[in-house]
């Protein structure tokens, strides 16, 4: 053909990591059809959805059979009701938001990709090691990437110490994804200090944030003082209401977020009202559901069944003395590879021996090299029976 293409993505992977990963476990499945095979790899919840998240799916498909509650395009932006239940659901945080300044979506991991269509060419500043998505959709845009180093030595958990200039877009995630490492109100602050006096913005990924245990944790950037100046902040319902495969997330854009005399709420809500046909009603009732304090307290129960998961794998490490991060306000243990392995011979060596799957931290940046993510989306039967194969071989 003789047409131009995105030269970009001549500069990504040309395999996604998780596809990598998909591709070595079934290699090793066809040549192996006898073993029972347990993923803590991919990030994928394993609880069914809760009786009230469900209860309100049921009731909207019956209104979408029925002419008079019949409901047609969503608004790009959603439904006012499932706003209104983000805008409730903040204020348990100590949060105040308005409706419209609320973006309903189908999971953060677009949003995350998309973000960057309402910006220009800016410095990007993004942890390694990192969650893909927030590299990949800037490489494929044609912008230049800066990695802050996330290393055992600062906890995996980088300050913005000797970053010099101005107008950066920064991305954080906390609880972080893959590290499972946290800020407390001090360090992340630190980055939102930075932000205002830099001009910055920082793009806040909380997907996580059901998860947090420690009281000095924020669950929402909007917790600290300047934060609404400075702060996108992108939530989603995959993990802690069990919508990986039901989609539905969301998007704060605060409205004093301005640049160049436009603001970024207008921009955002022009972007998807020309990309984004919104999300399906049905759905947007379930979110509602699960925004409630009832429907959010059943939630919680499946988050609560994760955490003891992620307890098991914490202890056995915790017992055969090997550094870890994570397993305690986030569902994700980052743990150093044994035997001097490389992130890649250990996939293997547990794959190989235990039959067990977890992600190597080098697919997600150079500072992953030699560690290993686990996750506690398991069922417990599956994470009892893992811990007790690597037990063997740690």
């Amino acid at each position: 053909m003789k047409i131009k293409i995105n030269e970009n993505f001549k500069n990504i992977a040309q395999s996604y990591l998780f596809s990598e990963i998909a591709h070595r476990v079934s290699a090793f499945q066809t040549e192996n059809p006898q073993a029972k095979i347990i993923r803590l790899g991919i990030g994928d919840v394993t609880r069914p959805l809760t009786r009230r998240v469900v209860g309100a799916m049921k009731k909207a498909s019956d209104e979408m059979g029925r002419a008079e509650t019949f409901r047609g395009y969503a608004p790009e932006h959603g439904y006012d009701f499932v706003r209104d239940a983000v805008v409730s659901h903040y204020t348990e945080f100590g949060v105040k938001l308005d409706r419209n300044e609320v973006f309903i979506s189908d999971g953060a991991k677009s949003d995350l990709g998309n973000i960057v269509d309402i910006l220009g060419t800016n410095s990007i500043l993004i942890p390694d090691p990192v969650y893909p998505v927030y590299v990949d959709s800037n490489v494929m845009s044609g912008r230049n990437v800066t990695l802050v180093p996330a290393c055992e030595e600062n906890g995996f958990l980088p300050s913005p110490d000797g970053i010099t200039g101005e107008g950066h877009v920064i991305y954080i995630c906390s609880p972080n994804n893959p590290t499972g490492a946290a800020y407390d109100r001090a360090g992340l602050s630190e980055w939102v200090d930075f932000a205002v006096r830099t001009g910055s913005l920082i793009i806040f990924d909380s997907a996580y944030e059901a998860f947090i245990e420690d009281g000095d944790i924020p669950h929402s950037i909007y917790e600290l003082d300047g934060a609404r100046e400075c702060a996108i902040e992108i939530c989603s319902l995959s993990k802690a209401a069990g919508f990986t495969g039901t989609r539905c997330g969301f998007t704060i854009v605060p409205a004093e977020l301005e640049a160049s005399g436009l603001k970024l709420s207008a921009m955002w809500e022009r972007r998807q009202a020309t990309k984004f046909n919104g999300v399906p009603y049905v759905i947007q009732r379930a979110a509602e559901a699960a925004l409630t304090p009832e429907g959010y307290a059943e939630c919680m129960e499946n988050v609560k069944y994760y955490m003891e998961n992620a307890k098991m794998i914490s202890s056995l490490l915790t017992g055969k003395g090997i550094f870890y991060t994570g397993g305690k306000n986030s569902p994700y243990i980052w743990l150093r590879c044994t035997r001097g392995m490389s992130s890649w011979e250990f996939f293997d060596y547990l794959l190989n021996t235990a039959n067990v799957v977890g992600t190597p931290g080098a697919g997600f940046g150079a500072q992953g090299e030699g560690f290993f993510r686990l996750t506690s989306f398991g069922t417990h039967e599956a994470t009892a029976e893992a811990v007790e194969r690597l037990d063997k071989i740690l």
